[in-house]
């Protein structure tokens, strides 16, 4: 029998940790803006095809890479070994600042105002209380995490899967949904609005590398990785496709289109007023398998920073059952500064572009991994390879070009965050404790 100090994470909770990231708030937010400038179903679906297709691709690579470099801390992981530690580093930065700890606060945040108009808790205090009692949890032992990760996740899904199938079964004024190509719909796939409205798929869809974050922790993790990041995608795409569909079908479009409660405005056309005052209820506890995840993977990159700078050491401060527990606490005090603050708000509309920025050069460490002789392919290569991560880098590459182009402040703000994390490196380069970080 396993000891709880030994017990390391299996598939499914890897799977759970990967859905919890990704259907997190942009799914039940982004229908209402992408409506004001996209009318058509069929359109809307592509999109939110794209995007899983992208995710999907992107997955498929990175299960190479972490075949090939089997560490926990994802991205700092990779371009560390890949490119250079100033590279990763400069990644694990931008996965402090902007990956997890202002997203949790956001979504914390975004559970208290649906559950605090139920029961009448300042979102503040409520807010705050989620991002701590979920630490705490976080905190005990991998055993607590993975059961805790694992039960909100399933109820997360069981709750998604039981509204969609609500909606088509007793919708009272179902709308038609036609998926029949209109006049004009081709040419929109390849306009700015369509670019836009990607941005907000893909950050609906940020996520689908969250087990990477734990790799060092899973149950046979090299040979595991693939199909974990492949079904975690997929489960992610099929339910934000049924998703919207969902929303389209249960209510007209003019009363979604720039809304952000697309979920409860659809539950209340659908089943009427008194459900969709419990719908805020129901959304609420979808968003706490979110904060859970970004609790369990968010603070194994603060670890491995720990333990790669001697002047970050305390970072990596384990408790008996192998827990970063003052990375733990420290993103979760990052997150409550956030929510009390709301100075998350002004990091969070670059958010997109910096995201974007660090998987596409983590996608581009493939054909750089490859190059150097360090794949072995006996472990994992790339379906599809080379067109599958060419793809990824296709499209983020235009979306990436978009931003810089049409949003110049959001592209700017973004760089100069990296910036940032490279002055940071280059100051506690001086106390870099691992040899091979040198390599």
């Amino acid at each position: 029998m396993v000891s709880v100090s030994e017990y390391r994470f299996s598939a499914q909770t890897a799977i759970a940790i990967i859905v919890a990231n990704m259907i997190g708030t942009g799914v039940f937010v982004s229908l209402g803006f992408q409506l004001l400038e996209i009318q058509s179903p069929l359109v809307l679906m592509i999109l939110w095809l794209v995007g899983g297709i992208t995710a999907l691709c992107g997955a498929l690579t990175y299960a190479e890479l972490g075949a090939n470099l089997p560490r926990s801390g994802g991205e700092y992981n990779f371009l560390s070994q890949i490119y250079h530690p100033a590279i990763g580093f400069i990644s694990g930065w931008i996965s402090v600042t902007v990956g997890f700890a202002a997203p949790t606060a956001l979504v914390a945040m975004t559970f208290a105002a649906y559950m605090g108009e139920a029961i009448g808790i300042p979102s503040a205090i409520l807010a705050s209380t989620l991002v701590i009692v979920l630490a705490l949890f976080h905190s005990i032992s991998r055993r607590s995490s993975s059961i805790t990760q694992t039960v909100f996740t399933v109820i997360k899904v069981a709750l998604i899967c039981t509204f969609v199938v609500g909606v088509f079964l007793f919708a009272e004024d179902p709308q038609p949904v036609s998926l029949a190509a209109a006049p004009g719909d081709w040419s929109l796939l390849f306009t700015g609005t369509f670019a836009v409205a990607l941005i907000y798929v893909n950050y609906a869809y940020t996520g689908w590398n969250a087990a990477t974050y734990v790799l060092g922790e899973l149950q046979d993790g090299q040979r595991r990785l693939p199909l974990i990041l492949v079904v975690g995608t997929v489960i992610v795409l099929i339910l934000y496709l049924l998703l919207n569909y969902a929303f389209l079908y249960a209510a007209p479009m003019e009363a979604l289109a720039g809304q952000p409660e697309i979920g409860a405005i659809a539950a209340t056309h659908a089943f009427g007023p008194a459900i969709g005052s419990i719908m805020g209820i129901v959304l609420a506890l979808l968003f706490i398998s979110t904060v859970s995840a970004m609790t369990m993977a968010g603070p194994r990159v603060l670890q491995m920073i720990g333990e790669d700078f001697y002047v970050f050491r305390t970072l990596a401060i384990t408790n008996r059952h192998g827990v970063p527990i003052v990375a733990i606490v420290f993103q979760a005090a990052l997150a409550i500064t956030f929510i009390l603050t709301a100075t998350f708000e002004s990091v969070l509309l670059f958010t997109g572009f910096v995201l974007t920025l660090n998987t596409f050069f983590v996608i581009l460490g493939v054909f750089v991994l490859r190059w150097k002789g360090m794949a072995d392919p006996q472990l994992y290569s790339t379906w599809g390879y080379p067109v599958t991560p060419l793809v990824y880098l296709a499209i983020t590459c235009w979306m990436l070009a978009f931003i810089l182009l049409s949003r110049p402040q959001e592209g700017l703000a973004g760089l100069a965050i990296i910036s940032v994390g490279g002055l940071v490196y280059f100051a506690a380069r001086g106390g870099t404790i691992r040899s091979n970080l040198d390599k």
